[in-house]
């Protein structure tokens, strides 16, 4: 049962770690103006990605100097929740293999 929890947690972690990608992907496809954001449909689906992912972004941004234009929070959130799936990897094989 709770190696069933840790796989969750890990699947949880990497569909995190896939939507941080996306933002930041998207981000540049809108500053370089590829993404035209006059769409009603593109400028909510981009403002949910921000609403989702700011609560992550704002301890970090906290934290950190400031660098000018360039924001290095979803490379520290990523660093993150690679360490944490890790962790939680490595917990998950002392559980199931003890000893």
């Amino acid at each position: 049962m709770l190696l069933a929890l840790f796989g969750v947690l890990d699947l949880l972690l990497r569909v995190l770690g896939w939507v941080i990608i996306a933002q930041v992907v998207l981000s540049w496809l809108v500053a370089f103006n590829v993404i035209n954001t006059s769409s009603d449909g593109v400028r909510r689906f981009l403002a949910a990605i921000d609403r989702l992912l700011d609560p992550l972004y704002r301890p970090i941004r906290k934290v950190l100097p400031d660098f000018g234009g360039l924001d290095l929070s979803p490379i520290v959130l990523l660093l993150t929740i690679q360490i944490l799936r890790m962790l939680l990897g490595g917990l998950a094989a002392d559980l199931a293999y003890p000893g």
